[in-house]
């Protein structure tokens, strides 16, 4: 099979028109990504279940209904990749978890379904961090994920496989999951751009649940536009979420770009605690942004350092509850051997749960406990409140906020497998958007040392076709040339 162009530089509208006015069809456009994944993906590590059958009798159906006439998905014959944290009826969800390493549901998550009405191609189940915890997707239970700029390097988490695939051009766009930056901070890594909306803009109906007042859907496309494509498909009210908005959907695909806006930037100090590589380019990013013609001003966020340890208090408070369910009895890994009741529940959370879960839910459990919720869990929530005031009257003198998405490129695999804290750390710019529920996306915006990074851009909750104007805009104006990693591109051929 031969294609005059690599058909992986297209994005979500180019590969539509290709499949629509016949220059290839849907069936060839899944067979030619299903190629690039047997060809390499064994070194990156991007999926977990690869769902080459699926995809090719999909994109069949695809072909069946344009050329019987009927009207095409908004997404029809686009290959995409889904984060092993959503439902899909009958084919394995993980979670990255061998607690659930057997788990088919009977059911498909809503953000899943709304792609597949729309003639999205689903590809497969994207690598992750166990239950999205961790920041570079080497808690996955099965295997690392590589970046594919270097693969020696981190692609990010928790959505390290999702942002991957998209890098490697083994799909157009991916599902991932957003709790404290589990989109944004691999998408900055990988080199693509990450969107996570406002809370509540998109369902979280069959999302299995990290913290469910944090858990955002997202999603990771390599340029904005594609972003916004599958935003407008998989955004609105959904009646099995209960926590859904009933916002309108945007037209995020028509508002075109924008420069005229008020932007906040994060205060100098907080700039100071960036690597040099990452500091030099998120500086040169701001003078972009000012010679595109943005009113650039210093944005006030004194509770900015509290956010961090608020987070890990709330997530990890949260997950300890969520993940309570996983007790052997109704469905998930069940130990072979126990002598009572008690000690099946203990055998089957001990073997089914990674480390770093473990931990999570040891120190969520703590934090909710009789004598330290008060010292602990009330003085997070009364935290998070005061973020959401921060970035409210910030909104009141800036239409938006850039700040950086990481505090540097892709950190080596094993570099931090053994300090908690400074994985943790690696969050340090994008949980404040969970906290407050407000959307924000990343977007690439340099390299430091041949490696990627992104500026990220905040807004108020609802504001994402602004986000989405002022990112058109940089993106337009800063000009990346390269798109697939070479590494990447030399391993498809």
């Amino acid at each position: 099979m031969t294609f005059d162009h690599d058909i992986s530089e297209y994005g979500v509208t180019s590969v539509r028109e290709m499949i629509l006015t016949g220059r290839r069809s849907a069936e060839e456009v899944a067979r030619r990504h299903i190629e690039w994944i047997a060809g390499s993906d064994k070194e990156i590590g991007a999926f977990l279940t690869v769902m080459a059958d699926e995809a090719v009798d999909r994109a069949r159906a695809v072909d069946r209904e344009i050329r019987g006439g009927e009207k095409p998905g908004r997404l029809a014959g686009v290959p995409v990749a889904i984060k092993d944290v959503f439902a899909t009826r009958g084919i394995r969800t993980t979670c990255g978890s061998r607690i659930l390493s057997s788990y088919k549901p009977p059911f498909s998550a809503t953000a899943v379904e709304r792609i597949m009405a729309e003639g999205g191609v689903v590809m497969g189940k994207t690598n992750m961090d166990e239950f999205a915890m961790g920041s570079s997707t080497e808690n996955s239970a099965f295997f690392p994920t590589r970046n594919p700029w270097d693969l020696e390097r981190v692609p990010g988490g928790s959505s390290g496989g999702s942002a991957a695939a998209v890098a490697a051009g083994y799909a157009v766009a991916a599902l991932g999951s957003d709790t404290g930056g589990s989109v944004r901070q691999p998408a900055a890594l990988c080199g693509v751009v990450g969107m996570k909306p406002t809370y509540g803009r998109v369902s979280r109906y069959g999302l299995i649940a990290f913290a469910s007042s944090l858990d955002h859907v997202g999603i990771l496309a390599r340029t904005v536009d594609d972003c916004a494509a599958v935003l407008e498909v998989i955004a609105g009210e959904d009646p099995n979420d209960s926590t859904c908005a009933r916002e309108p959907v945007g037209a995020y695909t028509e508002s075109g770009a924008r420069r005229d806006f008020r932007v906040g930037v994060l205060p100098e100090k907080l700039i100071d605690q960036l690597e040099p590589g990452a500091r030099s380019v998120f500086l040169s990013n701001v003078d972009a942004l000012r010679q595109m013609g943005a009113t650039i001003g210093e944005s006030t966020l004194p509770h900015w350092d509290y956010s961090l340890p608020a987070y890990y208090i709330l997530a990890t408070s949260e997950a300890s509850s969520n993940l309570a369910r996983y007790d052997g009895v109704k469905y998930g890994h069940r130990s072979s051997s126990y002598e009572n009741l008690r000690d099946m529940y203990c055998r089957s959370r001990t073997e089914g749960f990674g480390a770093e879960v473990k931990r999570r839910i040891i120190l969520g459990t703590h934090s909710l406990s009789s004598g330290y919720y008060d010292a602990y869990y009330q003085r997070a929530c009364r935290i998070r409140t005061l973020v959401m005031r921060d970035f409210a009257e910030n909104f009141g003198r800036f239409d938006l906020l850039v700040m950086p998405t990481t505090p540097g490129p892709a950190f080596r695999l094993g570099d931090r497998v053994e300090d908690p804290v400074q994985m943790y750390l690696s969050d340090v710019f994008t949980v404040a958007a969970n906290l407050a529920g407000v959307p924000a996306i990343s977007i690439p915006s340099g390299f430091v040392d041949g490696l990627p990074v992104g500026l990220q851009v905040v807004g108020p909750h609802f504001s994402e076709e602004k986000i989405f104007q002022l990112a058109r805009a940089f993106e337009r104006a800063v000009s990346l040339p390269v798109r697939i990693p070479p590494m990447a591109a030399a391993r498809r051929n």
